[in-house]
């Protein structure tokens, strides 16, 4: 009964009534998982008040700071079973997100959800510096995933749930819906299809409102953008967009590196790994505690006026490599805070020196810590849209969305001819090639999938009948605007036209890399 349910009549029939059936999954991931991710939020906010208060107790005690050692040690035992039980759990969790999109990996959902759970807890009660937004996303998608599995859907609309998932999940982090958004669409599921972009802002939303009930709705960052900056500055805008682009390139480098010493150090096993990382927290916290956790507070010093050029300069680089450290132990914990708190520190730095030897104004030095934000982010992820929309929603400013873009776009072009890889893509390059190239196993069920053409791309002005189209591929329908076009042999094919198609479980991945190829802008020489 179950195999006829997931036949290809089946899957076709219920693609019919997609927006409204999965409007109606959208919110109800967005409510679960933003219940979940509301719970993470909290249990975090605890968490780093216990971790200041320990701090506070243990400090000038011999005894109470060998005891706080000692359990940073069971932190570090508990954390690295939990990643050698369920090795998804290591990391952000977007990479495996990705993977699991493109048919290269299966998480098992009912095992992600608590080991992640507990083990970002730990991870940033002992102070390590990870951020919540990645295991925000893991922790949202599964919860699509489970509730998929729960009402037995199948691949097609799972892949759909936990695109929702993971949207909920980051705007119940960052209080960011339309970063949520878009996020989800521009780096998950790679696809603007009016069906899952209804759902994905359902689901984003709903968590947004059960995050806000208790958090409020005041931005996650608070401080003063005075005015937008003027335009006789827009050239000190190109300068730190180029900046940021060499440092963005630098960190994903860097990072890498650091992973790859982990692994190519012998003698190291999941509990050796992270066990470096949480004893350094333990020192650091005793003589510079402000390096501990996500860095929010750092944020707040610095756009204050707080620090000095020189400390920021020093807090940067320790900083910088402190979190490269803890990432590249495989704790379960994101990039994404912390590199927004470094790309603020470059833009800091920037600003501090525009207004010690270019005569800048010293009330633009926030502006050059949000834009860097934005660029730092976009030269990383290379996701620019979403690092525009995040930035203005975390800090409630939208006055400056053409330096934003101006920033954004410098960066992400500067990082593009470095040749620097998304960190993203090359986090899970990584994690399939340790895993070698591990395949989900076969179902037999049918999964839909939606491919824009893009401009430029070769099948723009094609007939249908001379594509070689990949193997094991049923074309199901072209979508053009509102229209939904029978494919034939004669049907011209052009820009921006949808083509859905549909084939088995085994073949998702191939015929998914074949029709983006297909699809893609393709560069005319």
């Amino acid at each position: 009964e179950r195999k006829v349910k997931k036949d290809t009549s089946y899957v076709l029939n219920r693609a019919e009534r997609f927006h409204m059936v999965l409007i109606g999954e959208g919110l109800l991931v967005g409510a679960v998982a933003g219940g979940i991710v509301l719970l993470y939020r909290l249990v975090l906010a605890y968490a780093g008040e216990w971790l200041q208060m320990i701090l506070h107790y243990a400090k000038g005690s011999p005894v109470k700071m060998c005891l706080w050692f000692v359990i940073l040690v069971l932190f570090a035992v508990i954390v690295g079973l939990l990643v050698k039980w369920e090795p998804m759990i290591s990391g952000s969790g977007i990479p495996q997100l990705e993977g699991e999109m493109i048919g290269k990996l299966n998480q098992r959902w009912y095992r992600v959800l608590p080991a992640k759970f507990l083990g970002g807890f730990l991870s940033l009660f002992a102070g390590l510096s990870l951020g919540r937004e990645g295991p925000s996303i893991q922790l949202g998608a599964m919860t699509g995933k489970g509730i998929s599995k729960m009402l037995d859907r199948g691949k097609t609309e799972e892949k759909f749930l936990l695109t929702c998932g993971a949207s909920a999940g980051l705007s119940a982090a960052f209080h960011a819906p339309l970063a949520g958004v878009m996020f989800s669409l521009e780096e998950i599921h790679k696809n603007f299809s009016v069906s899952v972009l209804v759902s994905v802002m359902t689901s984003s939303i709903t968590a947004d409102y059960i995050s806000s009930k208790v958090f409020g709705l005041d931005p996650v960052f608070q401080f003063d953008i005075g005015h937008a900056l003027p335009q006789s500055y827009y050239w000190m805008i190109l300068l730190l967009g180029v900046i940021l682009g060499v440092m963005g390139a630098f960190y994903n480098w860097f990072t890498l590196t650091v992973q790859g010493l982990y692994k190519k150090t012998k003698g190291l096993n999941e509990i050796t790994k992270v066990m470096l990382p949480f004893l350094l927290a333990g020192v650091l916290g005793f003589i510079m505690p402000e390096l501990l956790g996500s860095g929010h507070n750092l944020i707040d010093a610095l756009t204050h006026g707080e620090l000095a050029l020189t400390s920021v300069v020093f807090l940067l680089v320790a900083k910088f490599v402190f979190s490269a450290i803890c990432f590249g132990s495989g704790a379960p914990g994101g990039i994404f805070f912390p590199l927004l708190v470094l790309g603020a520190f470059i833009g800091g730095i920037f600003g501090m020196v525009g207004t010690t030897y270019f005569g800048m104004s010293p009330e633009y030095i926030n502006n050059f810590v949000l834009l860097a934000m934005a660029g730092y982010f976009t030269a990383i992820v290379r996701a620019p849209i979403t690092g525009i929309i995040l930035i203005f929603e975390m800090t409630g400013s939208l006055s400056q969305m053409l330096s934003l873009s101006v920033v954004s776009i410098v960066a992400y072009v500067v990082a593009s001819l470095m040749k620097s890889e998304p960190i993203y893509e090359s986090l899970l390059g990584r994690l399939l090639k340790n895993r070698g190239e591990e395949q989900v196993k076969t179902t037999g069920q049918k999964i839909l999938s939606e491919h824009v053409i893009m401009h430029g791309s070769l099948l723009v002005h094609k007939a249908v009948a001379q594509i070689d189209w990949p193997k094991h591929c049923l074309l199901v329908a072209i979508k053009r605007g509102e229209k939904e076009i029978i494919p034939k042999g004669g049907t011209i094919l052009s820009a921006s036209d949808v083509i859905v198609t549909i084939n088995d479980e085994r073949d998702f991945s191939y015929v998914h890399e074949k029709m983006e190829a297909l699809c893609a802008e393709q560069i005319q020489e």
